[in-house]
C-alpha cells in the first residue's frame, strides 16, 4: 500500500503514500532561501518519500517564527528558489511550499510586539515571547494577499503546491481558536467569522495560482487547551475546506503552550498515529486527501493506516531528519523500525520552558548536517544545540537593536 501512486483531483499524482511533513529547517541566509536548502531537498528527493514539504516560508517580515525562517515577499531569490524547486521535484517527488506568518509566536528578539487576532499573550513563554498586539482590519487584508504572493512565486519557480499552515499556534490557528481569538468584528466570534481569515487567504491562492498547482492545509484536530480550537471546530473546517476545493488537509495538534505535535498520547501509541482516531470522523464528512502526521514508525503500521482507508498519506518529519533515505529503505526491504529520541539537558526548569523549542532546534542541526553532506548525529547534546540557540538569538537581538 505504501508503494501505490495518488492521483489528486487536480490531476497531479504522487508516487507513493509517505509524506514527508514539514519541519524548521532553519538554514535560510539574511531570511532568503539558501544552497543549504537546496542540497538538503536534494537529498530527501533522492531518500524516495513521494511528496516533501518545506518547513515553515513566512509571507511577512512581522511573521517570523526563528531567526533563520525564509521570508517570501518578493521575487528577490528567484534562481535559488527555482534551483530548490528542481531538487525537490527529482526523481518524480512533489515538492510543497509551506506558507505561514507565526502571529504571536515570534521571539522578542524577531518581534518585540508580535501582532495576532487579539492582544492574548502566551502562558508559560515570557522572556521568550512578548505579548501580542491585535491586528487592525486592514492589516489583516494585506495579510491575506502576502499568502497569495507567496504561493504565486512558488508556483512561478517550480513548487507543486502549498500548504498552508493554520496548526501548531500559528496566525491562522491563532484565528480559528476562540482562546486567541476574541474579536468582535467579521473576523471573530462564531466559527463561521473565525474561519474567514484561512476562506479568504485560499480564495486569494486560488486566484493567483495554476488550476494544477497544489494548495493544501495543515490543521490542528485540536488545540488540546481550555477553550481553544476543539475536534468538534475541527471538523467544521475539514467540512469547509472540503466544499471549497482544497487539495488535501494534513492533521495534526497542538501549539507552544500545549505542544501534542511533541507528545504522544498513550491511547494511540499502539497505533502509532496521534490523530489517526480523529480521520475516522474526518473521514466521515470529507473526501478530501487526507494525511495524518505524527507517531509513525514502523512499516506495518504505516501499511495498516493506509489499508484502514481513513487516510491517504502517512506523514512523517522527524525520522527523516534522522533518515533522509527511509523511503528507499523500506522499498528495498531493509528498513528497520525508527527509534526516536526526546532532545532534554536533563534540568527540568530548562526542559519544561522550552522544551518544544529545544526539540525543533535539535532536528534543526540534524538537518544542517545532511545539507553539509555529513550523516545526522543521533547523539548530539541537547546542551549544545540550546548554546547555539541562545547564542543565535542574542545575535538577533544585537543586529536588531532589540534584548
Amino acid at each position: 500500500m505504501i508503494f501505490q501512486t495518488f492521483r489528486f483531483p487536480n490531476g497531479q499524482t504522487a508516487k507513493n503514500r509517505l509524506f514527508k511533513s514539514a519541519m524548521e529547517e532553519q538554514l535560510a541566509q539574511n531570511h532568503q532561501p539558501s544552497q543549504a536548502l537546496v542540497r538538503l531537498y536534494d537529498a530527501w528527493a533522492k531518500g524516495g518519500a513521494g511528496v516533501l514539504v518545506t518547513g515553515n516560508v513566512m509571507v511577512a517580515e512581522n511573521g517570523k517564527g526563528s531567526a533563520n525562517d525564509v521570508v517570501l515577499t518578493d521575487e528577490r531569490s528567484l534562481p535559488v528558489l527555482e534551483q530548490w524547486a528542481k531538487a525537490g521535484t527529482q526523481n518524480d517527488t512533489l515538492l510543497i511550499m509551506q506558507i505561514n506568518h507565526a502571529g504571536k509566536q515570534s521571539p522578542k528578539v524577531l518581534s518585540p510586539t508580535p501582532v495576532a487576532p487579539s492582544a492574548v499573550p502566551l502562558q508559560g513563554m515570557e522572556g521568550f515571547i512578548n505579548p501580542p498586539r491585535a491586528l487592525e482590519n486592514d492589516e489583516i487584508e494585506v495579510l491575506i494577499r502576502q499568502f497569495a504572493r507567496a504561493a504565486e512565486i512558488a508556483d512561478k519557480t517550480g513548487f507543486s503546491g502549498v500548504q498552508i499552515h493554520g496548526a501548531h499556534g500559528y496566525l491562522v490557528s491563532q484565528f480559528l481558536s476562540p482562546h486567541h481569538n476574541r474579536r468582535t468584528d467579521k473576523w471573530g466570534g462564531s466559527l463561521e467569522n473565525r474561519m474567514r481569515f484561512l476562506v479568504e487567504i485560499y480564495q486569494a491562492i486560488r486566484a493567483a495560482v495554476r488550476p494544477e498547482f497544489l494548495v493544501g492545509l495543515k490543521l490542528n484536530s485540536a488545540d488540546f487547551q481550555k477553550g481553544g480550537f476543539d475536534e468538534h471546530d475541527s471538523i467544521q473546517v475539514v467540512q469547509k475546506m472540503s466544499e471549497l476545493g482544497i487539495d488535501f488537509i494534513e492533521i495534526s495538534g497542538g501549539n507552544y503552550e500545549s505542544p501534542a505535535m511533541m507528545a504522544e498520547k498513550a491511547s494511540t501509541q499502539a497505533r502509532e498515529a496521534f490523530f489517526i482516531d480523529y480521520a475516522e470522523k474526518a473521514r466521515a464528512v470529507s473526501q478530501v486527501p487526507l494525511i495524518i502526521t505524527g507517531g509513525f514508525r514502523s512499516e506495518p503500521a504505516m501499511n495498516d493506516a493506509l489499508n484502514s482507508k481513513h487516510l491517504d498519506f502517512v506523514g512523517i518529519a522527524r525520522p527523516l531528519a534522522l533518515m533522509p533515505d527511509l523511503p528507499n529503505l523500506i522499498k528495498q526491504g531493509t528498513y528497520q523500525t525508527i527509534v526516536t529520541r526526546r532532545a532534554k539537558t536533563g534540568v527540568a526548569a530548562i526542559d519544561n520552558k522550552l522544551g518544544a523549542v529545544l526539540e525543533l532546534n535539535w532536528y534543526a542541526a540534524q538537518m544542517a548536517l545532511i545539507a553539509a553532506g555529513k550523516q545526522p548525529n543521533p547523539q548530539l547534546s541537547a546542551w549544545k544545540v540550546l548554546l547555539k540557540t541562545l547564542w543565535e538569538n542574542g545575535k538577533a537581538g544585537m543586529s536588531t537593536g532589540r534584548s
